[in-house]
């Protein structure tokens, strides 16, 4: 997978979990990115290591989009909000 597909998708994923997880997430485009591709990493490893799902299945987005709303709400915890 390319760089441009990584930021695109993370990005996607960013976008969904920030609708998804309830309060106001006031950050820019670049920490959305960050989130997301942060969440799909963590989901990816995490959910293949338990042979939750492969690579290219629709649940790995699913998990990514899971995986980014808990770096979330963790870093609305951790930054004082």
């Amino acid at each position: 997978m390319g760089i441009l597909s990584t930021i695109v998708i993370g990005f996607l994923v960013g976008l969904v979990a920030r609708f998804v997880k309830p309060g106001d997430d006031s950050m820019g485009w670049i920490k959305t990115i960050l989130f997301g591709i942060g969440g799909s990493l963590a989901a990816t490893y995490g959910g293949q290591a338990l042979g939750l799902y492969q690579a290219g299945q629709g649940a790995g987005f699913i998990g990514s989009v899971v995986g980014a709303v808990i770096l979330l709400v963790l870093a609305g915890k951790l930054g004082g909000k």
